[in-house]
Formats: structure tokens, sequence, C-alpha cells
């Protein structure tokens, strides 16, 4: 393998796996900082120690993700010195600037308050130590926003010019200052649709934790006679585990409509700035009008890779991918292969890499991945739903009429559940990525002077030092991903501190609650 292709998969590999984590960050973080709000405002006692309990059992999750995804979020800067340090010269004085700002004022901001709000239960003014976790949502979601706008530059430089006699990339002083980069049209659309990707997945996340203790302690209540034993199971069951069920469920619906709107909105504009990304998402090979959506489609042997050859549309819906581009349900949308020919056209047949070597590009994303991971991206995505609707019907009711369930299948259901947002999301980036290609830079319709195709972008390295750094880095993310496993399990599985109380007073010991970290 070459280093370039060896470049990529490290890499690719290090971004979905840093990924897995950021998500749950961003959402778990608010849903902690609403569930902190619930318990101070509230004025029954009962329903104040509830929701103090889930927030201290949530954030033991949040600081072990945390944490992990510091140490995976690091090496991504690094990524870019070590084998795309073309890239970086080119794009460097441009795309440095919201990293810097994400590093300086978000990830600053997160750390600093998160420290603050662990070690300041019962030490800073209740109101004081509240505000410390809403300001470890904020920077988690500035954080989001400032990679997101690096991001978006990629896909859709904007607010930027080529000096000719550097050959880089600079802002373009004609249309602003960096706040043009920050609102890029591309960030504006793609924002949204992340930050409630990452409430659906948080919101998933509480519902699946919340709903196996639910139905943990319902049955062992159950199977008690009375006394104080089935009163405890009873109570957490009820008034502790079963509103955060409910809370859950709450937050998957309000993510799953701004992820529906966001989502379309973002669709319409990538088929304006990358209609090749989207003809490949529907390997749509041929310029069509009234597109249809599809379902199922199936490839030769030699097909379904760049090459449109042999590639069958076996279950469509007819004019859904137009109205998805348009609103126009009759609207032409070009196809893979005329578009690979325009780009020939416009960009050139062949391209010179970082080597001095002519190679001839295809214009063409893989149509296999690109495809399949614009599905599962929405696929994995009906398991939440599906969860959201069996939780809120379990435990309809209120009051005395509250329900709560010991089901089996309901508790096993969000087990399986808990991961899909996950995978969901990864699939999103997978074909946000792969799309893109052959581009590094995806060149901006309006004004393509600013592109740069990823083989030369790569630094030139002999490929065994990309080999050695990649099989490092997955031999420790490998380590990290059984000690996050085992952090987050044994959190999960603990559930809420119980209270004990004191044989010789007969009041409940208040360190009992507690991180258990």
């Amino acid at each position: 393998m070459e280093a370039l292709d060896i470049a990529r998969w490290q890499f690719g590999i290090t971004t979905v796996y840093h990924f897995i984590f950021v998500p749950l960050t961003i959402g778990l973080s608010l849903l902690v900082a609403i569930m902190q709000t619930v318990a101070v405002r509230s004025k029954d006692p009962v329903r104040k120690d509830a929701w103090t309990r889930l927030t201290k059992f949530f954030g033991s999750m949040l600081i072990v993700n945390f944490g992990i995804g510091i140490a995976t979020g690091i090496v991504q800067e690094f990524q870019f010195g070590m084998n795309w340090s073309e890239y970086s010269v080119f794009v460097g004085d441009v795309f440095g600037a919201p990293l810097a700002l994400e590093g300086l004022a978000a990830f600053f901001m997160e750390s600093v308050f998160l420290g603050l709000w662990i070690f300041g239960w019962n030490k800073l003014p209740e109101k004081v130590h509240l505000a410390t976790i809403w300001l470890v949502a904020l920077g988690t979601t500035l954080s989001a926003y400032f990679i997101l706008a690096a991001n978006s530059f990629m896909q859709h430089p904007f607010g930027v010019m080529l000096n000719e006699q550097t050959g880089r990339a600079e802002l373009d002083p004609s249309q602003g200052s960096i706040f043009s980069v920050l609102s890029n049209p591309t960030t504006l659309a793609a924002f949204p649709h992340v930050i409630t990707g990452a409430w659906l997945l948080a919101g998933a996340f509480v519902t699946g934790v919340a709903a196996w203790h639910m139905a943990v302690h319902h049955r062992k209540a159950e199977a008690l006679a009375d006394g104080e034993e089935k009163a405890l199971h009873t109570t957490l069951a009820r008034d502790v585990y079963r509103p955060g069920v409910r809370f859950g469920v709450l937050v998957m619906v309000v993510a799953a409509i701004g992820l529906f709107i966001s989502g379309d909105a973002q669709a319409k504009l990538m088929f304006q700035q990358q209609p090749m990304k989207m003809a490949s998402a529907e390997a749509l090979c041929e310029t069509q009008s009234g597109a249809p959506f599809s379902i199922l489609t199936v490839g030769g042997p030699d097909a379904f890779t760049t090459d449109c050859d042999g590639v069958t549309h076996l279950i469509e819906i007819p004019y859904v991918t137009s109205i998805l581009a348009t609103n126009d349900p009759k609207a032409e949308l070009k196809g893979v292969d005329d578009l690979n020919a325009q780009y020939k056209e416009q960009f050139g047949e062949t391209a010179t890499d970082i080597y001095g070597a002519e190679h001839e590009v295809d214009y063409r994303p893989n149509l296999f991945v690109t495809y399949w991971s614009f599905r599962l991206m929405m696929g994995f995505a009906v398991f939440s739903g599906i969860l959201a609707i069996w939780a809120f019907w379990i435990t309809r009711g209120k009051g005395e009429n509250a329900r709560t369930s010991g089901s089996k299948a309901f508790q096993w259901f969000a087990v399986l559940s808990t991961p899909m947002p996950f995978l969901a999301n990864s699939a999103g980036w997978v074909f946000t990525e792969i799309g893109r290609q052959p581009w590094v830079v995806h060149p901006n319709p309006l004004d393509p002077t600013v592109r740069l195709l990823t083989m030369q972008g790569v630094s030139n390295h002999p490929s065994w030092v990309v080999i050695t750094s990649l099989v490092t880095f997955t031999l420790l993310y490998g380590v990290l991903a059984v000690v996050w496993f085992f952090l987050m399990r044994k959190s999960a599985l603990k559930g809420v501190a119980v209270p004990v109380k004191d044989t010789s007073t007969g009041e409940v010991a208040p360190e009992t609650i507690s991180f258990g970290y």
C-alpha cells in the first residue's frame, strides 16, 4: 500500500474512534445540566433527591467519557502535522484558526468548569455549582461548532482566497475576517444536525441505562413481600429511574424533530455544493428527472465501487430524491457519470501528486461506502424511535398511576438500542468524508480556486513510517477501548447511590451519594 492509502486509513480510524465519545459528551453534558437544574429547582424533597442521584449517576459516566475523549482528541491535532503536512501548508492560515479557538476557548472552558463541578459538590453555593455544569455544556457545544467550522471549510471553502504568490489559502479581506469562515453556510447547516444527533444519542443512552435499572428494581419489588426492602426497590423504580426513562424519551423526541428538519436543510444544501456526493449516496448513475429514492441497490462483482457498470436499483420510492434536493418532484438531478465527465473537463483529467507523478483523476467517490453509510446513518436511528415509543408506553400514567415495567424483552431491547445512535453518528461521518473524495478540500462551485486533491495533501513519508504510527495508534486505542468499556459498564451497572441508614442514629448518611470514581 502507498503512504497515501495508509495515511487515509490512519486518519479514518482515529477520527471514527474519537467520534464515538464526542456526541455522548456533547449531549450528556447538557442532559446532566438539565437534571441538576430540576433537582435545584424542586421543592419536593423526594423529587429533589431523585434528580440529584440521577445527576451524579450520569455525571460519573460523563467524567469517564470526557477523559477518554480528551486522550483520543489530542491525537487528531497531531495528524495534520504527521501525515498531512502538505494539506497543513496549503490551508493552515485558515484551518488553524477554528482549531485554535476550539482549544483556547472551548476546550479549556469545559475542562476548567468540569473540574469545579466535580470537586465543588457541597463546597460551592448551590446555584454557582449549577452554573459550572451549564458552562461545561456550553463549552462542549462551542467545541463542536469550532470543529465543524474547520471541517466545513474542507467541504466548502468560504471567505477565503488563493494567494497566487505563496500558493496558500488565506482569508479574503473583501469578505471580512475569521467570522466569514465561522459563518460558512455549510457550518450553519451542519451544526444543528450534529448537535441534535448528539442529543438523540445522549437521550437513548439515558433511556437505555435507566430502563435497565427500572426493570431490575421492578422485578425485585415484585418478588418481595411488603417491607422496607420492597419499598426501597419500588421507590427506585418509580421515583428515580422512571423519571430518567421519561426524560430520555422526551430528549429523543425533540432531537428526532431537530434531526429531520436540519437533515432536510443540509441535504438540499449538499445537492448544491457537492452534487457528486449526493448522487453517489443514491447510486444515481445517470442524469434523471423525478429521481427516485433507492431502498436497495446492488451491483455486479466488479461494480459498485466507483464504477456504475452493473448497478441495479431493486427497490425505489418514486420522486423522493428530487424532492429531497429541491422540493420539486420532477426536478432534474445530474448522475455520477455525467458529473465525473463535467469535473474532468473543469478540473482536468490528470493531476500531479506530491512526488511529481502524474495520475488520472476519477472524481467519483466509493459508491458502495457512500451509498450504504448514508442508509446506515438513518437505519440505526430507527432503533431509537422504537425505544422511545416502547418506553413511553410502558411508563405511562401519572401520580399513583405511574407505571414501571420489569419486562425483560424491553430491558434487553433498551441495551441493544443504546449503541445504535453511536453507529448512526459514525456512519454519518463516514458518508460525509468518503463522499467528498477525491478532494481533501472540495472546491466551492461559485469560486473553485481554493481546492486540493487528497493525493496532494499527504506528507512525503515512506510507507513504513505511516504503518508504524498506524499500528501504534490502533493498539493504543484498542487498550483505551477496553478501559473505557470497563469503566462505563462499571459505572452504569452500579446505579444511583442507595440511601443507607446509620444503625445507631437512624439517619441517612449523606456521604452515600457520591460519584464513585
